[in-house]
């Protein structure tokens, strides 16, 4: 209870965690070693303690209370230890405090960290009377409003710490080091201390490294299955293995290594291997997890699956071959109640039997046909005494239909009539134009053949020493633009590819050509509509008009092409002189015969300026309503075959002049 205090050579303060270690830290002697005393706090254990009693404590205090006042001093009562205080014991000190009067009593908890700040600053503000009165908070309300403060710290804290560490090998001291600034961190460690802030920084630091951990898991159990895929493919191979001997097997494959690692330590999870982002191999040892476990035995399910999905179709193709009720022509809506069974649809979708049936039922209709034309050679008396033109009337049709009808083969495409009239159609033109274009072999065609075979094998001895540029294989195929507005190009297009074979091909003065035609009907300066591409070299234009603003764009479409020949470069000069026909189409509806003849005038004068062949309703004799006819495609054809030979010799002479 003395209020001067004399010890010389003493330090004004110290901590506990100093102890020992007192030189490594700023030393404050008490001046004089003199220490006069402010103020008292009198501190009372209201915790529950072995082999003491609270009442005799209690005595004690007011005797040394008693003492105390004497000094005329401030005196703070100071609850300690209300983090397991006994409620009576605190509800006594209360009642003891009351009883003198003005004697101030404040609950803390030092392991809590709670209002023991408050009690030095209510003590302080009774000596200096001039600081402002500290308000009392009872220890619940202030747990309570520090476990928020300290919640709301470590939010921050956590934030700043998730913010800064991005990697599950970072270490503290740098990690701490960066954080010092920050004021998150600063506000934890005071409330919390350095070791809670450490806590949470590896805390957050395993969570990053289990975060890593499992996405490489993902990535290799992502990656298993195309290596199962590429080791071990055959079911007869690991289905009557153990998992064991699978694995033994998998490590004799020749490609294990390019699809695992054998780390000398495991878990791998626990080696530096989780590390090495160049090594993408699958550790051998994840093979005994059951998520790899499981991964296995998917794989063995999918071989099986597999293996019986592929014996249901065999089996279906085997009961379509074996089926009287399948045959050439009939829908699959007609024959799958015939060929089906409860374990077809078990095991494959009705899509996959439908892709199976329609390739069925095409070699059946081919073979069908195959025996059909056979007949119809057989029975070629019957097509001996038809008019020049080889069209039968329909009393000769039936005549026919009628010999042949008792035919197996002739019933064979009973539900494909059509195609049959078709074939008799086409039979009985190769009967009077026995020609290899007309032969209905068509591309197997003998003669057809043999003339491949000679042109490929034998060379004439005028050809041996020269190349004619009239023989060049290019000159086979026409590579024909066609330009219009409105349609007026597709239109015509398609009329043209009726005239053409099944394969685009063309047949000029008994000759076949590969036709391939570029309608146009948009602006030519864009890509889409160019008349050149990397893969399509134009031969020829026909330029179709049936009014006055279809034959602008034609004019305006052709000078655009030519206007870009300088960027195209020399080699590629050949648009400017590409052979241009210009076509006056029958505008439908349209009988004005003035509105006519002014659109033949004004295609005659563009013809003229373009230096291009002009067509013309009248002059081409084209009936009402069509666009050309098959002669005239022909001949058109034929000029730009010419006109095709005579650019080769062209460019022939030019390239001799480059070189020489």
């Amino acid at each position: 209870a003395a209020t001067k205090l004399a010890s010389a050579e003493k330090l004004m303060y110290f901590c506990t965690d100093q102890l020992g270690l007192e030189q490594d830290f700023e030393q404050k002697q008490m001046p004089d070693g003199k220490l006069p005393v402010d103020g008292f706090l009198l501190c009372v254990d209201v915790s529950r303690g072995m082999n003491r009693n609270f009442d005799e404590q209690l005595k004690f205090v007011s005797n040394l209370y008693n003492q105390l006042a004497k000094t005329k001093k401030p005196i703070v009562v100071v609850l300690t230890k209300c983090d397991e205080g006994v409620e009576r014991y605190i509800r006594d000190a209360h009642a003891f405090a009351l009883s003198k009067k003005n004697l101030q009593v404040v609950e803390t908890s030092a392991r809590s960290n709670v209002n023991v700040d408050l009690a030095f600053s209510t003590l302080v503000q009774l000596v200096d009377k001039s600081r402002g009165k500290a308000k009392i908070i009872p220890y619940f309300e202030a747990l309570k409003q520090q476990s928020q403060q300290i919640a709301a710290a470590k939010d921050k804290y956590e934030w700043l710490v998730s913010r800064i560490v991005k990697s599950h090998n970072e270490a503290w001291p740098n990690v701490s080091r960066k954080m010092q600034p920050a004021a998150e961190y600063q506000d934890y460690v005071y409330l919390e201390g350095t070791q809670k802030a450490k806590k949470l920084f590896l805390q957050h630091v395993q969570r990053l490294k289990q975060e890593h951990i499992e996405r490489r898991r993902k990535m290799y159990l992502a990656l298993l299955p195309q290596a199962l895929d590429a080791l071990v493919p055959d079911l007869d191979e690991i289905d009557h293995l153990s998992r064991a001997k699978a694995e033994k097997l998998l490590e004799a494959k020749p490609d294990f290594l390019k699809w695992f690692v054998v780390l000398e330590e495991t878990p791998w999870d626990a080696t530096s291997h989780v590390d090495n982002m160049d090594n993408e191999r699958i550790p051998f040892d994840l093979l005994e997890t059951p998520a790899a476990e499981q991964l296995y035995e998917a794989h063995l399910e999918k071989l099986r699956n597999e293996r019986k999905r592929a014996e249901m179709r065999r089996a279906f193709r085997e009961n379509l071959e074996t089926s009287p009720f399948v045959t050439p022509g009939k829908p699959w809506e007609e024959a799958r109640s015939f060929i089906m069974n409860e374990d077809f649809y078990l095991w494959l979708e009705e899509s996959v039997y439908m892709d199976i049936y329609g390739k069925h039922q095409k070699q059946l209709i081919d073979k069908a046909k195959e025996d059909f034309q056979e007949l119809l050679l057989e029975y070629s008396e019957l097509f001996y005494e038809l008019e020049l033109d080889a069209k039968p009337s329909k009393e000769k049709m039936g005549v026919i239909q009628e010999v042949l009808g008792e035919e197996q083969r002739f019933k064979a495409l009973q539900k494909l009539q059509a195609e049959r009239d078709a074939l008799i159609l086409k039979h009985i033109h190769f009967v009077y134009h026995p020609t290899k274009e007309t032969c209905p072999s068509c591309a197997a065609c003998v003669d057809a053949r043999v003339e491949q075979l000679l042109g490929s094998r034998f060379i004439r001895p005028a050809e041996r020493h020269q190349k004619n540029p009239l023989l060049d294989s290019n000159i086979d195929r026409i590579n024909l633009v066609i330009l219009g507005k409105d349609g007026l190009a597709r239109e015509l297009a398609n009329e043209i590819r009726a005239l053409c074979t099944n394969d685009d091909k063309y047949v000029i003065e008994g000759k076949m050509y590969e036709l391939s035609l570029r309608p146009i009907e948009g602006n030519v300066r864009l890509p889409v509509n160019a008349f050149q591409t990397p893969t399509f070299q134009p031969h020829g234009c026909l330029c179709l008009y049936n009014s006055k603003e279809s034959l602008s764009y034609v004019v305006e479409s052709i000078e655009k092409s030519r206007d870009r020949e300088p960027t195209i470069g020399r080699r590629d000069n050949h648009l400017a002189h590409l052979p241009l026909t210009l076509i006056l189409v029958n505008k439908r509806g349209d009988t004005s015969g003035e509105t006519l003849q002014s659109l033949i005038q004004q295609g005659q004068q563009i013809a003229s300026k373009l230096q291009c062949v002009f067509l013309d309703p009248a002059s081409a004799g084209i009936g009402y309503g069509r666009n050309i006819n098959e002669k005239q495609i022909s001949q058109v054809l034929k000029g730009l075959l010419d006109s095709k030979r005579n650019l080769n010799l062209v460019s022939s002479t030019s390239g001799l002049k480059d070189a020489a």
